[in-house]
């Protein structure tokens, strides 16, 4: 069961308690499992989605031919999360996104597949970490440039 709990973890992200409690929900299968972690995490992400976003961070990329970069606001709830590596690459990946693909509103960012996953969505992504980090997570403003 522990070796099933660790492999959970690893593979989500999501704390130990919680993948014990899905484990122990589906009977120690790991599909049903993982099942029982996406509707968790869909629960937590429509429980987190109101809550008021007062830290983050501004992260920025520049494409490795430096004529091409983006500045993105990302915010959570609280300054401790805003530090997290798993925050700050959220950050980075979404700064990624909006330097290679030109998009013109937040609402088309979250719509758009993931450059480094496209079977997701970016608004996948970002319930994933709310999902892993416990906190709500918002794209506040975001900028692209271009030479």
């Amino acid at each position: 069961m522990i070796d099933k709990i660790k492999q959970l973890r690893e593979q989500t992200g999501i704390s130990i308690a919680e993948c014990k409690k899905a484990l122990e929900k589906a009977g120690g299968d790991m599909d049903k499992a993982m099942e029982v972690l996406r509707e968790r995490s869909r629960e937590l992400v429509d429980k987190k989605s109101g809550a008021e976003t007062k830290e983050g961070i501004i992260e920025s990329y520049i494409h490795s031919n430096s004529r091409i970069g983006a500045l993105i606001e990302l915010s959570c709830q609280t300054d401790f999360v805003a530090r997290n590596q798993d925050f700050r690459a959220l950050a980075k990946d979404l700064a990624m996104q909006v330097a290679a693909i030109e998009v013109k509103s937040v609402e088309d960012l979250l719509a758009q597949p993931f450059i480094k996953d496209p079977s997701k969505i970016v608004q996948d992504l970002i319930s994933e970490n709310i999902a892993k980090l416990g906190e709500n997570i918002k794209i506040n403003r975001f900028s692209r440039f271009s030479l």
